[in-house]
């Protein structure tokens, strides 16, 4: 059940590959990479904080709720912080499971609360000025599926 927060870019491919070795009796992985996105069209860079003593925590406990609820032989999370550029790999989730409907659910439920519970802050910043970044109604109506 690795979490990584790092600010060093990583190899998506790599990850999947060396991830996927690991779980030799499941029948499902399934992985997601999130890149930044240059929403405005000026981004410069995207400034992202977090606080490691509740970052980590916070996310490991998202992973342990994931499976809780579905039957996974593994999970990995990969954040990135610091200064990135528009198409820099943000993030990626793999779980791993022996059928694909926990698999792809987990991953689902995993996106949706690391978009919108996990303690990071982010800011752009544009030719503009800076701006953080704040949580859209989109991402709160989208946890609602998974209440219990």
């Amino acid at each position: 059940m690795p979490v990584r927060i790092q600010a060093e870019p990583f190899d998506p491919g790599a990850e999947l590959n060396a991830f996927s070795k690991t779980a030799s009796d499941v029948g499902a992985v399934v992985s997601f990479t999130g890149l930044v996105r240059d929403v405005s069209g000026g981004l410069e860079v995207m400034e992202i904080e977090h606080y490691p003593a509740m970052t980590e925590p916070a996310i490991e406990a998202m992973v342990t709720e994931a499976k809780t609820r579905w039957a996974l032989a593994d999970v990995l999370v990969i954040h990135r912080f610091g200064h990135l550029n528009a198409g820099d790999t943000i993030m990626m989730v793999a779980t791993a499971s022996r059928h694909r409907a926990d698999a792809f659910a987990a991953a689902d439920f995993l996106m949706d609360y690391l978009k919108s519970r996990a303690p990071f802050w982010k800011k752009e910043v544009t030719g503009e000025g800076a701006a953080w970044v704040e949580s859209k109604a989109e991402d709160e109506t989208a946890l609602e599926r998974w209440k219990a």
